[in-house]
């Protein structure tokens, strides 16, 4: 596994229309595909079909599969009234078992708190499913004003070093973890 390539899902939690998360997520993926340790699945879920019964269902299935194939995740998550978006609750509901002993790494915006409120209901979320948060995020306050109208950061240092600490960690995890899970099954 360690020459391998790691299977990451970065998943744009954002589904409203005029969302800023395009633009926070377009910039994440920049970052993460200057690693070359890793193969990036974009999950937007503004694009996700999943329907209102999340059983027996062919989107189901497919979504399921590329969270199941998936080494690592990367959540990009406004903060909606001091909490994460429903259609980010529906996507994390609709599997269950494809979550577990694998690391998730978040990269949050908003106003002032930066989107860490709903980071911090997150960590619970993901904890509740045996998966492994990363301490260290990347995360913007007062987003809007931090990219330009061409959604390129005006001053990228901090939010570039934050990005890259936390794929390195997220990618230490993530090997750690899969080397546990290839000698013994994880027991939930």
């Amino acid at each position: 596994m360690s020459d391998m390539p790691l299977q990451l899902a970065v998943i744009i939690a954002s589904t409203r229309t005029g969302r800023f998360g395009e633009t926070v997520g377009r910039w994440f993926v920049t970052r993460a595909q200057q690693h070359d340790d890793l193969k990036l699945d974009v999950i937007d879920l503004y694009d996700l079909e999943l329907p209102d019964s999340l059983e027996h269902s062919p989107h189901v299935a497919a979504y399921t599969a590329r969270i199941d194939a998936a080494d690592a995740f990367v959540i990009v998550t406004p903060e909606y009234n001091h909490g994460y978006p429903a259609a980010l609750k529906r996507a994390i509901d609709a599997v269950r078992a494809e979550w577990r002993a694998k690391p998730v790494g978040f990269v949050s915006y908003g106003g002032l708190a930066g989107g860490l409120r709903a980071v911090e209901q997150l960590r619970q979320v993901f904890a509740e499913l045996h998966a492994v948060s990363i301490r260290d995020t990347v995360s913007f306050h007062m987003a809007h004003n931090q990219f330009d109208s061409h959604g390129r950061l005006r001053d990228p240092h901090a939010a570039n070093t934050a990005a890259a600490t936390m794929l390195h960690q997220l990618a230490w995890w993530a090997r750690a973890l899969h080397a546990a899970r290839a000698g013994r099954l994880y027991p939930a």
